[in-house]
């Protein structure tokens, strides 16, 4: 089956059918490299016979917001080994000197206190009509409209509002700020919505969506990390103008909504449920998501994850039991994709990654 009827039958839950295969992403690539097993340039399409992937639409932000332009990224202070650097979206971070990625940083400061930095520092990078938003527009449009003729999924990806305030603000500010300065809050909501809704709206205007996806991370290992009452006055009105308005600009008006949730996603299921999403993942097992169970519980969901990350770096016999245990049932009802719950880890062996393809390819056809 082509990798776009794969997604059909995924997205209308359809039963017993193929199941895609990709994969979240990857920690393990320098240490598979430097042991030889593969080289930089390998096609790990290929390699893993995963599917061809939607054709994605990125220019939104993801774990922050689409700054147009970005801050200057300057070393703020040297401090021996370890230095603070202010990066593109205007936090100091304490990283190590000379690399600023591949690991988490400390997040000292970020650059919305109060309306008067939210104005100076951040508001009007957020203009839906700069021009220099669109410079490339036409070539990505025009890449994406042959994606669509060629028959694959477009999908517009986006930094969910949680995120995004706690990139502007820093999550333990930000629960303060819910208090403190409510009309802050809605503020930089307003915004979000402006910027999301004029660039899509952009995009629409070129290619029709099938599917919108929110970066959120809303959730910790029990529960989500703001109250639903939060969630329903802060982030909900704004998601749901913004559906409102995408669906309105569709030749079709159904269109697939999925967040992002890390964590215990079934602390917020029935709640996003509640304004269309759809379509939930990574579904991270140590914060006690188990996709069977969710699937009993949630017949009607599209689940992307699942997969036990911790157990792929316990070898084979590890792998086929959780296999054993999670895809038949799975396969059997539909809508789910397998992927480890977030980027395989460094300490996964390269051969126990090979078995685990090769088995969850038993089920792609």
């Amino acid at each position: 089956m082509k990798s776009v009827d794969k997604y059909k039958a995924f997205y209308n839950l359809v039963p017993d059918s193929p199941i895609i295969m990709k994969e979240f992403g990857y920690l393990c690539l320098d240490r598979w490299i430097k042991e030889g097993h593969i080289k930089e340039d390998t096609n790990l399409k290929e390699l893993f016979g995963f599917d061809d992937h939607p054709f994605e639409l990125f220019n939104l932000g993801w774990c922050e917001a689409d700054f147009c332009p970005f801050f200057k990224e300057e070393v703020i202070e040297d401090r021996g080994e370890y230095e603070v650097v202010r990066d593109y979206v205007g936090r100091h971070v304490l990283c190590f000197k000379g690399r600023r990625s591949g690991f988490m940083p400390e997040y000292i400061d970020h650059p919305v206190k109060d309306m008067k930095t939210w104005m100076d520092n951040v508001e009007w990078r957020m203009n839906p009509n700069s021009p220099e938003r669109y410079i490339n527009i036409d070539e990505l449009l025009g890449k994406a409209a042959k994606a669509k003729a060629e028959g694959r999924i477009i999908t517009q990806r986006l930094v969910g509002g949680y995120m995004y305030l706690r990139s502007l603000m820093g999550p333990e500010e930000l629960l303060y700020m819910f208090y403190d300065d409510p009309e802050l809050i809605h503020a930089c909501m307003r915004k979000w919505l402006e910027l999301a809704d004029g660039v899509i709206a952009r995009h629409q205007r070129g290619v029709e969506l099938d599917e919108v996806f929110i970066g959120e991370d809303i959730c910790y290992n029990v529960s989500s990390l703001i109250s639903h009452d939060m969630i329903k006055e802060f982030l909900f009105p704004y998601y749901q103008q913004l559906i409102k308005n995408i669906k309105s600009r569709q030749k079709k008006q159904d269109i697939i909504l999925q967040v992002d949730t890390d964590g215990h996603v079934e602390s917020v299921l029935e709640l996003y449920k509640s304004i269309g999403f759809n379509y939930f993942s990574p579904m991270e097992v140590a914060s006690g998501c188990d996709v069977v169970e969710i699937r009993k519980k949630h017949p009607d969901i599209l689940i992307l994850g699942g997969f036990d990350k911790r157990i792929l770096a316990q070898g084979k016999q590890a792998i086929d039991r959780e296999i054993d245990r999670i895809m038949p049932f799975m396969k059997k009802h539909g809508g789910f994709i397998p992927t480890c719950d977030h980027s395989v880890p460094e300490e996964v062996d390269f051969e126990d990654y090979v078995h685990f393809r090769k088995r969850l390819l038993e089920f792609s056809k």
